[in-house]
């Protein structure tokens, strides 16, 4: 009975996340609940990271950013940095002539923000040197999706399968949203109130009304954006180096854990061997790209293998993560991570 109830709770949750007011029906609606491991939050939680690759040409680094206000100097010229605006100045000084040596000095101390918003003092270069080569050991972190602002507030409707508890909350700020998402739980359900407004990196506003349009904007983002494509990587050189995990996997449920242990290498001559132990089977992979889409096909033979045959298309990748959805009938998604 009580596993039953749980499960009535749940129904008659989101009976109530479909059912609103009149007022909300004249303008939100919700569309679908996820959880702290579905792509989707993932994603969210990138948009709202801080914002790092504005002042690379100072910091150079994608993972940090120097905290508002403090003093640059470039080519013996002195640059007080108070407002982003301010870093086009260190960029026209830079190319206002092409003979001298444009090194860019920070005149310390300074506060550093990372991309999940913990600030540290740097009080020197040379802390300022380790800390810029310790983020530098980790090329292929997935960072700040830019390009897409959101307009808040926004609402989220929220259950909570462990004490059986549906609440909301007002989210104001990238912070918040970054803060709440890092804080879910396992346990949690959340549903996104929509319509919601967003900004593109074309300054344009638009309006978001389901989840699949939150994700198909985000993945406009990081097509598009070129603060997303700083590092040009080849797809087909990255996919055939080295072996490969599947760190998550979901068709129409999670699978994930069926595929636990196998570790995939994708050849040159498009072949691709999953090994697991002393088992190994051979199978056939390929990838085209039409009009900026990249497909991306799998084909093996066996029963539980042949799951995954089905046909991809590329939503992100770096040297070290392969991300793939479908989303011909509903949101499905497979990665695979290299192996260490």
């Amino acid at each position: 009975m009580f596993p039953l109830k749980k499960y009535l709770s749940f129904v008659v949750f989101l009976l109530l996340l479909s059912c609103q007011s009149e007022i909300d029906e004249q303008g939100s609606n919700s569309q679908g609940t996820v959880t702290s491991t579905s792509p989707l939050t993932s994603y969210l939680q990138r948009v709202a990271m801080v914002q790092t690759v504005q002042d690379n040409v100072i910091d150079g680094s994608t993972y940090c950013t120097i905290k508002l206000p403090y003093v640059v100097t470039v080519n013996n010229t002195q640059i007080a940095i108070n407002t982003t605006a301010d870093y086009q100045k260190v960029v026209d000084n830079i190319n206002a002539n092409t003979y001298d040596d444009d090194i860019v000095k920070i005149i310390f101390p300074v506060t550093m923000v990372y991309y999940n918003y913990i600030e540290k003092s740097i009080p020197n270069e040379a802390d300022f040197n380790t800390l810029i080569n310790y983020w530098n050991q980790f090329p292929d972190l997935l960072s700040k999706i830019n390009g897409l602002n959101i307009n808040y507030p926004i609402t989220i409707n929220t259950y909570n399968s462990a004490n059986q508890i549906a609440s909301s909350v007002s989210i104001i700020s990238d912070e918040a949203f970054f803060n709440f998402i890092k804080n879910l739980n396992a346990s949690q359900y959340i549903s996104l109130k929509y319509p919601i407004s967003i900004v593109d990196y074309n300054s344009q506003t638009k309006s978001i009304t389901t989840n699949l349009e939150f994700e198909n904007a985000i993945k406009y983002a990081i097509d598009y954006c070129p603060e997303n494509n700083i590092v040009t990587v080849d797809f087909t050189a990255a996919i055939t180096n080295g072996s490969w995990t599947i760190p998550y996997y979901f068709y129409d449920t999670e699978k994930t854990s069926s595929y636990s242990g196998y570790s995939f290498v994708f050849k040159a001559d498009n072949s691709v061997a999953a090994t697991k132990g002393a088992v190994s089977e051979t199978g056939q992979w390929e990838s085209t790209t039409q009009y900026g889409v990249t497909t991306f096909k799998i084909i093996f033979g066996s029963d539980l293998l042949g799951k995954l045959n089905h046909n991809w298309n590329l939503f992100e990748f770096n040297n070290s993560q392969i991300r793939f959805h479908d989303v011909s009938n509903s949101a499905n998604y497979l990665y695979f991570e290299k192996k260490s």
